[in-house]
């Protein structure tokens, strides 16, 4: 997610407005992405964007909401428009006519872009986005701070905002709702807020995606908005849309919410797992254990005390105002909950024609739900091993949104315990890349498309969520490739949780894959967000070789990869690693980049190696420089250096992913 402005910048930015002319409305704000890459005059993709920037705002203007495709790879655009919901055709005609000739003049000839404005969105690619509900990308601004009484302020916003979201998402067909809290302070009486998503989406996609805004949207503030190109949330202490709102908070001290004139009372979102499973979550959540047993009679246990807890959860619910922190964790857990009986009709029983593979944890299999969604459904095995890894991925992937990274949508827990996440039609990129036939699809543009979207897969879970986040486990089986080729990083068993000011950690039990670990890591037991740029590192130079970091698999085996490809930078022929599937057909100088890329990742030396934010930009601008990179760790050549690795309290990972 995009840092929040400073309320000095959000100004300055308005008084610049007020003095540049515009067709539009005052507020506007864009991203225009590199990403993408570029365009030409009077190429395919401009005539292809021309005509469906016209498609869009000719079928957005009458319903508020459109989507559309023109062309095919390599000039294939896509694009949607999104107009808020209290506009009317006039209006929100208006405001994409004005965009669709905006954004051309101020994201001129890039090919991924998106610009907002208080009536309307508007985001087109070259990139296929249109096929997954992602929300990025996403941008908050905000207003002035708040002097006084700001928890009070913060509580009665959260209240307001999480009512409005839940109407928006389980009551209005347009995704839709507006809402007005009284009384808030003495200097603040009233707050106004809002909550939209794009009206194809599902119920319980659209409340996810609105509790991932409200995670990112700023506190102690007078205003402010959080917005993706899905759905968006924002509250302000003066009117900002059209008509009465729909929720009406008369006394948050009471939590007495009712609905505005001439409005229906608000559904609650639903209390028992839905048949096919729903994917909200609370992102205030900062601990849940789950304490799982994979034996009949446990899993009966724990859904007993689930009940019972959740029963006492909900008395404490009706005498307070508030959530507790136990009572989100309820919440939690009820929407990521599956049935047994869906799981297993989507699974046609689990059919053996259904498995997508088999690890260390489990068999993997393709399922169907009801609602049209295909799943993967990870079926733990009978052991206590991997329990920890699981209450791991509950807790921090159903937290995360991001195009490269896997989407976790829920779990259940009776009789056997399994893990539900969103397939990913290609497998693993190992697959792939150690496969001679099936490597020959790995072109460059598309290996090339997999190590930039690996880098911001990690620079999101590093720097940009709302967590902090080390994989630790990073390696080309945990790489899932959609059906575009685009990858999404998955299992996150071992990933370790950090707050915002802590760097690193230490442990006395190792745990990942032999060949990806970095060496302090190995040996100490100390990992970082440095710890995942080496895994980072191995990868990429994978993906340019076409060969396994350590085919052994033998611990006491050193990295022999990275001996080689140091020895051929050395001689000046680096070019000489290059997978031999790819025919010739690669950039030399993109090439030469990324293996120096990859040499500086896997630095024995933690501080040597860069951070994934630096990487990104080394990744897409060809005018940063690079420094040398000296000897890699594990270096083994010449007799010079040989590393031998201590086994002592080590897990090896080999199992297979999804």
């Amino acid at each position: 997610m995009l840092p929040s402005i400073s309320s000095t910048q959000f100004l300055l930015f308005y008084l610049i407005l007020l003095f540049v002319p515009s067709r539009t409305v005052a507020y506007r704000w864009q991203i225009c992405s590199t990403r993408g890459g570029n365009f030409t005059d009077n190429s395919t993709y401009e005539s292809n964007l021309n005509l469906l920037l016209s498609s869009l705002v000719s079928n957005g203007s009458g319903s508020g909401f459109s989507t559309g495709t023109v062309g095919r790879i390599p000039n294939r655009v896509q694009g949607l428009v999104l107009c808020r919901g209290d506009t009317n055709a006039t209006t929100c005609g208006s405001c994409l006519s004005n965009g669709a000739v905006d954004i051309r003049q101020i994201c001129a000839y890039y090919k991924d872009a998106v610009v907002w404005y208080d009536e309307c969105l508007i985001r087109f690619s070259n990139l296929q986005f249109l096929s997954t509900f992602d929300n990025e990308p996403t941008v908050a601004l905000v207003n002035y701070d708040l002097k006084d009484e700001v928890d009070r302020f913060n509580k009665v916003v959260n209240e307001l905002l999480s009512s409005t979201a839940d109407w928006a998402a389980y009551n209005s067909t347009k995704r839709y709702a507006t809402g007005q809290a009284f009384n808030v302070t003495q200097a603040v009486p009233t707050i106004y807020g809002l909550a939209q998503c794009t009206p194809d989406m599902s119920t319980s996609d659209c409340r996810q995606c609105l509790e991932g805004v409200l995670q990112g949207l700023p506190q102690g503030r007078m205003g402010a908005r959080n917005q993706g190109v899905r759905c968006n949330v924002r509250f302000e202490t003066g009117p900002f849309y059209e008509g009465n709102p729909i929720i009406r908070l008369l006394s948050p001290l009471t939590n007495a919410t009712t609905p505005a004139e001439n409005a229906t009372t608000p559904a609650s979102a639903p209390t028992s797992p839905p048949a096919v499973g729903t994917t909200g979550k609370e992102g205030k959540t900062k601990k849940t254990t789950i304490a799982i047993s994979i034996s009949a009679v446990s899993a009966i246990l724990l859904i007993s005390i689930f009940c019972a807890w959740y029963r006492r959860s909900r008395k404490r619910a009706a005498k307070s105002p508030y959530q507790t922190d136990s009572e989100q964790a309820t919440q939690v857990i009820e929407s990521l909950l599956f049935r047994l009986p869906t799981l297993r009709v989507a699974t046609v029983n689990f059919a053996e024609a259904n498995k997508l593979g088999e690890g260390g944890f489990g068999a993997v299999y393709k399922g169907l739900l009801p609602d049209g969604r295909v799943i993967a459904v990870k079926r733990l095995l009978n052991s206590g091993q991997g329990l920890g890894e699981l209450k791991n991925e509950l807790l921090l992937v159903a937290k995360l949104q991001h195009r490269n990274l896997v989407k976790l949508l829920g779990v259940c827990l009776e009789e056997e315990t399994m893990i539900v996440y969103e397939y990913v039609p290609n497998a693993s990129l190992d697959k792939f890349l150690f496969d001679a036939a099936r490597g020959k699809q790995l072109t460059w543009g598309i290996r090339y498309k997999i190590i930039c979207g690996i880098a911001r897969g990690l620079l999101y879970l590093h720097e940009e969520s709302q967590l902090k986040i080390i994989h630790r486990d990073l390696k080309a089986s945990n790489i899932l490739l959609d059906a575009d080729m685009n990858p999404k990083i998955s299992d996150f068993g071992l990933a370790k949780l950090f707050d915002i000011d802590q760097t690193q950690g230490t442990t006395n039990r190792v745990m990942g894959t032999f060949g990806y670990m970095a060496p302090e890591y190995v040996m100490r037991g100390k990992f970082s967000i440095k710890s995942d740029v080496f895994s980072f590192g191995v990868l990429v130079l994978e993906i340019l070789t076409g060969r396994k970091s350590n085919d052994s698999y033998n611990p006491e085996v050193t990295e022999v990869l990275l001996s080689y490809t140091w020895e051929k930078w050395q001689d000046g022929s680096a070019s000489e690693i290059v997978d031999p599937a790819l025919g010739g057909h690669y950039q030399q100088s993109d090439l030469l980049r990324c293996v120096q890329i990859g040499l500086l990742c896997v630095q024995e030396n933690p501080s040597d190696r860069p951070t994934m934010s630096t990487i990104v930009v080394m990744l897409n601008s060809e005018t940063v420089s690079l420094r040398a990179p000296s000897q890699p760790a594990f270096y083994v050549g010449n007799g010079d250096r040989v590393v031998t690795m201590s086994v002592n309290q080590v897990s090896m990972s080999e199992q297979e992913s999804r």
